[in-house]
This record gives C-alpha cells, sequence and structure tokens, in this order.
C-alpha cells in the first residue's frame, strides 16, 4: 500500500482501482468523510483507474492536523 507524501506542499497519495466506476465510488466516499470532517480536499481522477487526494489547510497555508486527521479516515475507505 503507498503511503502519504509531501508533494507540493500538500499531502498526497494515489490510490488504484480496477475501473473508472470503482474510483469514482471511491471518490464519492471521500466526499462523504470530508463533508463529516467540514475539510474538503483536491481530487484528481486520471487515467480512468487512478485517484489522487491532494490535502492542505488553506487556511493556515500549510499542512495541519485537519489533513493527517482527514487521511487517516480517507486510508480507511481504501478498498
Amino acid at each position: 500500500m503507498q503511503t502519504w507524501k509531501i508533494i507540493n506542499d500538500q499531502l498526497t497519495k494515489e490510490f488504484s482501482f480496477n475501473d473508472f466506476v470503482s474510483a469514482l465510488n471511491f471518490v464519492n466516499a471521500i466526499a462523504e468523510v470530508a463533508e463529516a470532517h467540514n475539510h474538503h480536499p483536491d481530487i484528481l481522477i486520471h487515467s480512468y483507474k487512478l485517484v489522487k487526494v491532494m490535502l492542505f489547510t488553506h487556511d493556515a497555508k500549510a499542512i495541519t492536523n485537519k489533513d493527517h486527521q482527514l487521511a487517516e479516515a480517507i486510508d480507511k475507505l481504501e478498498i
């Protein structure tokens, strides 16, 4: 399993799925968790089955505990 990395001052991780629908379902699951945390990541679906999640607390202009908490919650979703 890939770990979270700091890339361009953002906590970043890429998730791979078997198909587009699975990737999209994962993005929808992230949306629910993000709403519950009131903290919203940048998300990119590319190559139809890869989901890249980037976390950064814009108000603080830094990676904060909010980002680490959301990353942990997202990891619990991983299939």
